[in-house]
């Protein structure tokens, strides 16, 4: 059975409010659904969301599709990105000891290597070497006019 998860429209005439619900895709936007996870109401300032993770995830994770607005939805209530994490699409660290591991290591000019990098010396090999000491980079003046 293909399961989408999707907004049901409830309210009056242009006061709209919708309800987050499981539902088989193949019934009518309005009609039966398996389960209600939240509800949506776009017409306070700011808008009101309030979805049940633990609901929602349930359904994620058994493959409930959510159509575009419902996953923009679970975006701003957190439960997209807890299921990406549970299907290992993003990868978390948790201690303080494997982020100062994974932090790249800084390289700083040795005082016995003449204090230059590599990067530094082939910047410094592309100088012309017929330039005088402190124009190297800057045009003259003389030479425009």
């Amino acid at each position: 059975m293909p399961v989408k998860i999707r907004l049901t429209r409830m309210g009056k005439k242009k006061q709209p409010t919708y309800r987050v619900v499981v539902s088989d895709s193949r019934k009518p936007r309005d009609g039966v659904y398996i389960e209600q996870i939240g509800w949506y109401d776009p017409k306070q300032d700011p808008s009101l969301i309030e979805i049940d993770n633990t609901a929602a995830l349930k359904w994620l994770q058994r493959g409930a599709q959510p159509t575009d607005r419902a996953k923009k939805l679970l975006e701003i209530s957190g439960a997209w990105s807890q299921f990406r994490v549970v299907r290992g699409d993003i990868h978390t660290i948790s201690d303080d000891a494997s982020v100062e591991e994974a932090k790249a290591p800084v390289v700083e000019p040795s005082v016995e290597s003449g204090g230059l990098s590599e990067g530094t010396e082939m910047a410094a090999s592309l100088i012309p070497a017929d330039l005088p000491a402190g124009t190297a980079g800057q045009e003259s003046d003389q030479e425009e006019e």
